[in-house]
């Protein structure tokens, strides 16, 4: 327990002493849209491995959510007069909402079934998001007013990257602690065998829609931090694609690592900037490098390179 509050508290100074300290080497603003951008997916992948990592439920519409979220906050101030941080926490809420209403028959299922029915919600809300367009702008998107906080207009990429990193950090700071819940605990157990979990006394399908709920409204948040980022939102946000980055952020930084989502994060976002040289074959190039991480660290980036450590540890003191 010792151990992994240590690790904990390690984790969470490592990442603010990251955030603090990344913008003495930014050259240019742009630098700082990046991060940002980076903050908001690491926030969305934080919440789907509570789901995928913890309790080891697959979902393929996780940026359906996301979408819920980007579009509240456009929806909320443009045609219900809602300002931007209230229509925030109520696409968080409608986001929790549709996640407990849906979870709790979609989640009896499992494996790729379960797969496909959370891919047919994604591309539902998608559908839903690119066809109401006297609600949604359509296809080509709507404007999102700018977020407005105690008559400070929150605008500016360097503004916007201490306003996502600091809600990186709290979002951090709370998968870190559920982990050592109860909740946490019971979560793991279903994760490694549902039949064993149950024996346990663990209540196998309350645990399983609560991570589903939780995914929801970290997904929800990061989406919303976006639009209000961009003063733009189109229903690519919330499409396919997108549900699938997010997995691949998940499984490529390492399932039930909160750090894992972090760095997957980065890795997914940064690589395609890093690849621009390359033009033509950077899809290509993104791919290779994305298959050599999972055939040479199969576990995901953090937790191989943790138990490289380890290994190295444990031989220099033999």
């Amino acid at each position: 327990m010792r151990s992994f509050s240590s690790s904990r508290l390690a984790t969470l100074l490592i990442l603010a002493a990251a955030i603090a300290a990344l913008p003495l080497i930014f050259p240019s603003g742009y630098y700082f849209r990046v991060a940002a951008l980076v903050w908001i997916s690491a926030l969305a992948a934080i919440g789907l491995n509570v789901l995928m990592g913890q309790a080891g439920q697959v979902s393929l519409g996780h940026a359906g959510f996301f979408g819920i979220g980007a579009y509240a906050v456009a929806i909320g101030p443009t045609h219900l007069g809602i300002p931007p941080w209230a229509s925030l926490l109520l696409g968080a809420v409608l986001a929790g909402g549709l996640a407990y209403l849906v979870g709790r028959p979609v989640l009896r299922l499992r494996g790729h079934y379960l797969a496909i029915a959370t891919l047919g919600l994604g591309v539902l809300v998608s559908i839903v998001l690119t066809n109401e367009s006297r609600w949604t702008g359509g296809p080509d998107g709507m404007p999102v007013p700018r977020l407005i906080l105690f008559g400070w207009r929150v605008s500016g990429a360097e503004t916007w990257y201490w306003v996502t990193g600091g809600a990186l950090l709290v979002g951090t700071w709370i998968a870190l602690n559920l982990t050592d819940t109860p909740t946490g605990r019971a979560l793991r157990a279903l994760h490694d065998s549902e039949v064993a979990a149950r024996v346990a006394g663990v209540d196998v399908a309350r645990y399983k829609l609560a991570a589903f709920v939780i995914a929801a409204v970290y997904a929800s948040l990061a989406g919303s931090l976006l639009a209000l980022m961009n003063g733009f939102i189109t229903p690519d946000q919330a499409g396919f694609l997108h549900s699938v980055e997010f997995v691949t952020m998940v499984v490529v930084g390492g399932l039930g690592s909160v750090a894992g989502a972090i760095v997957g994060a980065v890795v997914l976002v940064t690589l395609p900037q890093l690849l621009t040289a390359f033009q033509d074959y950077q899809h290509l190039m993104l791919g290779l490098l994305i298959m050599l991480f999972m055939i040479f660290l199969r576990e995901g980036i953090v937790p191989s390179l943790r138990a490289l450590w380890r290994l190295r540890a444990a031989g220099a003191a033999a």
